[in-house]
């Protein structure tokens, strides 16, 4: 997945832009089954909740969201309607609950709403998360993997938020587990770019689980 971009200053602060937890986008609604793993017992302090992030990243994002990052990035600047929406098509379908499902769309959406905000150019349709980020991405004179990284940086700074209120934990174990996700992302993002289509997959079925059994948690915090 060749991709000559060169990073310069200008483009770094946007991709660290993009990544920042301030954009809103509501990502800070979602735990993405961490809040249900809570519930079950299955992360209970700084080191589970450090365990299962770290899972999460090898075991989920890295075959998914990440390479379809990659890939999209591509397909915007190439002008690859087809592929976009083929790479587009391929996140909805591999959501595996309704509240994942909403939880791509509508920071998809939320994104694109805020690229307008800016004066920018939105997609003309909404698009699944992964693929609204590439879009906004695309402009920015880095190379692909620079953009799967701050994506990758982005979700982690969530996740940490997320265990930080969920398990509950203080703010010193959240910097903890956002360092120990940040040292894991570049090998994370080095498997995802090299994946090509027939290599993705998004099948974690004991988070589809967890997911489907947050839909009806009775007490909670996040949407997902």
């Amino acid at each position: 997945m060749a991709d000559t971009a060169l990073r310069t200053d200008a483009a770094l602060l946007r991709l660290i832009w993009l990544a920042s937890p301030a954009l809103p986008v509501g990502g800070f609604s979602y735990s993405e089954g961490l809040e249900a793993a809570v519930e079950a017992g299955l992360v209970v302090d700084e080191a589970t909740a450090a365990a299962w992030l770290d899972e999460q990243l090898h075991l989920a994002l890295a075959g998914s969201d990440l390479a379809v990052v990659a890939s999209a990035v591509l397909a915007w600047r190439a002008g690859d309607a087809p592929r976009v929406a083929e790479l587009d098509a391929w996140v909805r379908r591999t959501r595996e609950t309704s509240e994942l499902r909403l939880q791509a769309e509508q920071m998809g959406r939320s994104l694109g709403d805020w690229e307008r905000s800016l004066g920018g150019q939105a997609a003309a349709a909404p698009h699944t998360y992964p693929v609204a980020f590439a879009h906004a991405a695309a402009s920015i004179e880095a190379p692909a993997r620079d953009v799967a990284l701050a994506f990758a940086f982005g979700w982690a700074e969530n996740m940490a938020q997320a265990a930080i209120k969920a398990v509950p934990l203080g703010q010193g174990a959240g910097q903890r587990i956002l360092q120990r996700l940040a040292a894991a992302i570049p090998a994370a993002v080095d498997r995802a770019t090299a994946l090509g289509d027939d290599d993705r997959q998004a099948f974690a079925p004991m988070l589809a689980i967890l997911s489907s059994q947050h839909e009806i948690q009775y007490s909670r915090l996040f949407r997902s």
